[in-house]
């Protein structure tokens, strides 16, 4: 055993983990071969916990069942599992979320995801799905999240939802009000790969690596000045992206759910932990 094995096994450790997708047999294998300790290590999950795999459902007891030593925001998929829920929105031939809405526990899995947060932080760390917006600090990332959360776990989520899909404004201004400024924060964060020459309007056609991307578009966390640069980012969403690991970045989403890697950092040492693709 390691120096590094030895110390990570005397205290608490926090392991950032990517997009699960409903492949529950890959996380179960990750959280084996990490030898994650019930009582003592945390996990954090970027978000998309659900969809395109086959077991959305097992996906999110797990987690739930883990209680305060998880923490897990909101992807895309997630939210989009919602509102096929509440019939906000209809569900796509692609779509795998049947044994989360069929499941003896779908109210109180719909009720437990809906409550989570679109971003987190601790220390100098911040947690999102996609990314945010360069100019936008961490504080400011929470609390623009945090507008979204509200209204997402209000007893009038459902007519919310309704509301929030579409990509206008592709955009942020801080002068945005009502539902547009509610669905740009929440195109940000679950949505954001490149932006545009002006570095404020979001492109949501590309979804290339950066290096097969269009000249003109610029990876978010590329943008020069970006105001979390300061922090470490801890993001998911982008499988041509694959695992990248940055000392002020941490990417996670390496493709899991198309025959990839379910890919986990732990925080503290950038350990990197690796399943390929079991389900």
């Amino acid at each position: 055993m390691s120096d590094s094995e030895v110390f990570y096994d005397s205290i608490m450790a926090i392991y950032a983990i990517g997009d699960v997708q409903g492949c529950a047999s890959s996380l179960e294998a990750l959280v084996q071969r990490i030898r994650i300790r019930p009582r003592a290590d945390r996990l954090w999950f970027v978000g998309d916990l659900v969809n395109r795999g086959p077991r959305s459902a097992d996906v999110l007891m797990l987690i739930r069942a883990a209680g305060s030593h998880a923490v897990s925001v909101l992807g895309n998929h997630d939210i989009h599992l919602l509102a096929v829920a509440c019939g906000a929105r209809k569900a796509a031939a692609s779509d795998t979320v049947w044994d989360v809405l069929n499941h003896r526990e779908a109210k109180s899995l719909i009720e437990w995801l809906r409550h989570q947060p679109l971003a987190h932080a601790e220390g100098n760390t911040l947690m999102v799905h996609a990314g945010v917006m360069p100019g936008w600090t961490a504080t400011q990332t929470l609390s623009l999240a945090q507008e979204v959360e509200r209204r997402l776990r209000s007893i009038h989520w459902q007519d919310f939802l309704n509301e929030m899909f579409g990509n206008s404004p592709g955009h942020w201004r801080d002068s945005l009000r009502g539902s547009q400024r509610l669905r740009a924060i929440l195109n940000v964060l679950c949505r954001i790969r490149f932006l545009r020459p002006d570095q404020k309007s979001l492109d949501f056609k590309c979804k290339l690596s950066p290096g097969e991307a269009p000249e003109d578009l610029t990876a978010w966390f590329d943008v020069p000045g970006r105001k979390t640069s300061r922090q470490t980012v801890v993001f998911g969403h982008w499988s041509t992206l694959g695992l990248i690991v940055r000392p002020n970045l941490i990417g996670l989403d390496s493709g899991c759910v198309w025959g990839g890697y379910l890919s986990a950092v732990r925080l503290e040492d950038r350990a990197i932990f690796q399943q390929v693709a079991v389900d």
